[in-house]
């Protein structure tokens, strides 16, 4: 297992850990505590602050910064990769190391209207955050919001900041839930031109220039 190097801590045009809005909201939940602790508290500050929102998604750079998530008004929520995005840059801001990591995968549990918008059952490029903590990488995935997981019957994630918290393949209240697909490995930033060709092939919408929206509310 490699160790991270300085770009895992570095504020970049993404993970702009540097912001005066993520310090604060760092420094607000993980302040004072020890590493492991402090990113549990991030964990749960990000996966329940905003509500999962696959719907609001930008075509710009700028529409994936780790601030650009506590700057928009938070009823607006956040997709898998901002809210992952967020996690990572609001470690460095406490001297955790942290980088994103991205794969396909399908979901089998309350994605068939996004599906079917989509134009196929592939999520492409679903993230979340990798943390060192204690001389590894652990992944967590704070995507799904506690209300969400009730609604859909799944239990939410907990993260106890030794182990992995990743999206289970198999939930055991709802059958099969999360199957990996295709791994697009690491990254210390968003990799914004290889995951905008890799929708653009798998999505009709982006290739027309947009990403598709809801015929109704959320909810």
């Amino acid at each position: 297992m490699l160790p991270p190097d300085a770009a895992c801590l570095s504020s970049n045009a993404f993970v702009d850990s540097d912001h005066p809005a993520v310090v604060a909201f760092a420094r607000q939940h993980g302040q004072g505590l020890d590493p492991g602790p402090a990113m549990v508290a991030l964990f749960y500050a990000v996966r329940d602050g905003w509500q999962y929102n696959p719907w609001r998604v930008g075509f710009t750079r700028q529409d994936f910064t780790a601030s650009g998530v506590l700057l928009r008004p938070r009823e607006e929520g956040g997709h898998c990769i901002d809210k992952a995005n967020l996690l990572a840059a609001s470690a460095r801001v406490l001297g955790v190391p942290s980088r994103l990591h991205f794969a396909d995968v399908r979901n089998h549990i309350g994605t068939a209207r996004l599906e079917r918008l989509l134009g196929t059952d592939r999520l492409v490029y679903h993230g979340w955050c990798e943390l060192w903590l204690d001389g590894r990488w652990v992944g967590a995935t704070p995507a799904f919001n506690k209300e969400l997981c009730q609604r859909l019957g799944v239990a939410p994630l907990e993260f106890d900041g030794q182990h992995d918290a990743l999206f289970q393949e198999y939930d055991p209240g709802a059958g099969r839930f999360m199957e990996y697909l295709e791994d697009h490995g690491s990254h210390t930033e968003i990799p914004f031109e290889a995951m905008f060709a890799a929708w653009k092939q798998h999505y009709p919408s982006v290739r027309d220039g947009r990403w598709p929206r809801p015929d109704r509310p959320t909810g």
